[in-house]
This record gives C-alpha cells, sequence and structure tokens, in this order.
C-alpha cells in the first residue's frame, strides 16, 4: 500500500486539531464565527476521507466513512446557509475523536513500517 494517503491524513488530523481550538473559544451554536470557521474544516476535513484508501477504510468499519464524505456536499452545495449549528455540534462531539483516534494509529503504524 502506498502511503501518499499519510498526507490526506494528516490534514485530517489538522482540521480536527483546528476544530478543537476553535470550540476553546466559545460555543459553536451560538457564535456565528466560530460556526463558520468549524464547518469549514469539517467540509475539508470530509474531503479528505476521500482521498483515503477504500482498503484502509475497510479496516475501520466502525468509522461511517460514507456519511463523513457524504457530510462535505451538505456545506458546500447548500448555498443558503440553512444548516443546524446544533446537528454540527453533534457530529464534533460524537464522530471526530473516533476518527482521530483511528488515524493517529495508522500513522503511527506507517511510520513504523518506514
Amino acid at each position: 500500500m502506498t502511503h501518499r494517503w499519510t498526507a490526506h491524513a494528516r490534514h485530517i488530523l489538522d482540521a480536527i486539531a483546528k476544530i478543537r481550538r476553535i470550540e476553546a473559544r466559545g460555543d459553536i451554536t451560538q457564535d456565528d464565527i466560530l460556526y463558520d470557521a468549524a464547518l469549514r474544516n469539517l467540509q475539508t476535513l470530509s474531503e479528505s476521507t476521500q482521498r483515503l484508501p477504500e482498503d484502509l477504510k475497510a479496516l475501520a468499519e466502525e468509522i461511517p466513512w460514507r456519511a463523513i464524505s457524504g457530510f462535505r456536499n451538505i456545506p458546500v452545495h447548500n448555498y443558503l446557509g440553512n444548516i443546524d449549528p446544533i446537528t454540527v455540534h453533534k457530529v464534533i462531539q460524537e464522530h471526530l475523536h473516533p476518527l482521530e483516534k483511528r488515524l493517529t494509529e495508522w500513522l503511527k503504524n506507517s511510520d513504523e513500517q518506514g
């Protein structure tokens, strides 16, 4: 397996770290600037998951890859901006930690294998 995916995995981890810093500044459900910043990072994170190899993603069935990938289309194509901030906050709270944990594990194994 090629290690080209590692750049995308690192990008996803960077986006997760940014989202955590955004949330540390305030409540994204109450502050539209913080919400927009978090949403943008979720968008780029979801796009990067599309660049991860399918055989690698198959090893992590607990991650809702299709839903994460599909999430990208919501902010990109929803021009009226009526995305529910509470739902976005819930996505962040429920899905980022397992994704972060799995990608960190994969990158560690990748680095060990050379």
